[in-house]
């Protein structure tokens, strides 16, 4: 596990970030060039980017938010890699009007298409934005989950809400607009374009677990994630995560 993304945060990225690191480093591989050039759609601060940019690949984060933007400026800089790091305001709709399409080795697509009008146009413009063969990551949020929090807290009403809302809502003051199952993603990326390669599930357990446990107890943290690790894969656990991870490869 990375230093970058401990501790706590670990629990939220931990499974995609070493999904995400292996992925480049097979594209390394097959491109035979060190450095690749990756895209982080709605990067934001720079979660993924940063760490990205530090295994020596050239970033360009794209995000609505100038705040946002400014605060990847000074992460990146006190990193080290600012050189390595770009960012530009905008949003995945009007991708090309910011960045050329097929001109990146990998595109992250984290957290965008909850919030996207047009989710399969917003998976579109990812995917045109790589080279052939190119790797997408896909991370959004899952409809089990939502449905699993709301019910462990006691809001079952909620929770059925959530289950058979075709946007996986729980009623109006829910603050995420869109969720999704394992197969809708991987149904939107393949029809992109994409060879679905692995579905991973996120935050089974991580969202469920209580903060005191894993803080104070001696070897929870490790031990939680590497059951996270353990059951990521798993398709009877893609039902009940919080978040649902797709990586592919741009058909060529």
């Amino acid at each position: 596990m990375s230093d970058q993304l401990r501790p706590r945060a670990s629990l939220r990225t931990a499974v995609v970030w070493e999904v995400l690191k292996d992925a480049l480093e097979r594209r390394v591989k097959a491109t035979g060039r060190d450095a690749l050039d990756v895209l982080d759609t709605g990067g934001g601060t720079g979660n993924f980017a940063v760490p990205v940019a530090r295994l020596g690949h050239r970033v360009t984060v794209v995000d609505p938010s100038p705040n946002a933007l400014f605060a990847l400026e000074r992460r990146a800089a006190e990193a080290g890699v600012a050189d390595r790091v770009r960012g530009v305001q905008g949003d995945i709709l009007g991708l090309f009007d910011v960045v050329e399409r097929t001109g990146y080795d990998a595109v992250l697509c984290h957290g965008v298409l909850e919030y996207v009008d047009d989710p399969a146009e917003g998976v579109r413009n990812a995917v045109d934005a790589l080279r052939p063969s190119g790797a997408l990551s896909l991370l959004g949020a899952g409809i089990g989950g939502a449905v699993l929090a709301r019910a462990l807290a006691g809001h079952f009403t909620e929770a059925k809400q959530a289950l058979t809302d075709p946007a996986g809502r729980w009623g109006e003051g829910d603050p995420v607009p869109r969720r999704f199952t394992a197969d809708q993603l991987a149904g939107l990326v393949s029809a992109a374009g994409v060879e679905v390669g692995a579905v991973h599930g996120v935050r089974v357990f991580a969202d469920l677990v209580p903060g005191v446990l894993v803080d104070t107890e001696s070897g929870a943290l490790d031990a939680l994630l590497r059951l996270e690790a353990a059951v990521a894969e798993l398709p009877a656990f893609h039902s009940v995560a919080t978040q649902l991870h797709v990586l592919g490869e741009k058909r060529a």
